[in-house]
């Protein structure tokens, strides 16, 4: 599973990056050394992380359930393709079933959304995964992937926008107290510049609703 289109990106590699020293750390002349991250946060929204499935299917009755799946040991990864950074994740599903009477498969659905500034979805894909159940056994376990490939132009901040956030501020300066990310011009330009690969069960209206108020 893939997505790809020219506006994604992921932070560029280095930008903000000053030297090899830590997020936080000050630099000899006293300034605050500001780093980001090449790859956009990978997570999985709340409520998506786990599925319930019942028997029979409109029931919502805790006898009724039959199988519940999990996402969990969530990974990410980053490489360099072309002007494109593929970003990856990879993740497991585990499952468990109430009745361990026959072998048995079960599918089910899961996205992988890019979101920008994190509120505009930019795309969206919805696969499956397979989970088998051996005859007498009642846990089950699959992996899934979702990939995305990002352009990196979207991502480089405009010069006056990078010079803003990294110029070191000392004791004295008129704005050394004050925060750039303060400034709604420099919030936006950070904002755009900002994306994360969310991945979770695919849910319907009623699953995200049980997983909401259990």
């Amino acid at each position: 599973m893939s997505f790809r289109n020219p506006i994604l990106a992921v932070a560029a590699c280095g930008l903000l990056l000053a030297g090899c020293a830590r997020q936080g750390e000050f630099d000899s002349s006293g300034g605050i050394i500001i780093t980001r991250n090449a790859c956009p946060a990978v997570a999985v929204p709340s409520h998506t992380a786990d599925i319930t499935l019942f028997d029979p299917p409109g029931s919502l009755d805790s006898r009724a359930i039959d199988v519940v799946a999990d996402i969990t040991n969530v990974r990410s990864n980053c490489a360099d393709s072309g002007e494109d950074v593929v970003v990856t994740a990879s993740f497991d599903v585990q499952a468990r079933r109430t009745n361990p009477t026959g072998a048995r498969d079960v599918v089910v659905p899961y996205f992988a959304t890019v979101v920008q500034g994190g509120r505009v979805v930019v795309s969206k894909r919805v696969s499956r995964v397979a989970l088998h159940f051996n005859d007498g056994e009642l846990r089950a376990e699959a992996k899934g992937t979702a990939n995305a490939y990002v352009n990196r132009a979207a991502v480089t901040l405009p010069a006056e926008i990078q010079e803003r956030i990294t110029r070191r501020r000392k004791a004295g300066d008129a704005d050394a107290a004050i925060d750039p990310m303060a400034d709604p011009q420099v919030r936006e330009a950070v904002s755009r510049s900002s994306f994360e690969l969310l991945v979770g069960f695919q849910l319907t209206q009623a699953q995200l609703q049980y997983n909401a108020t259990r």
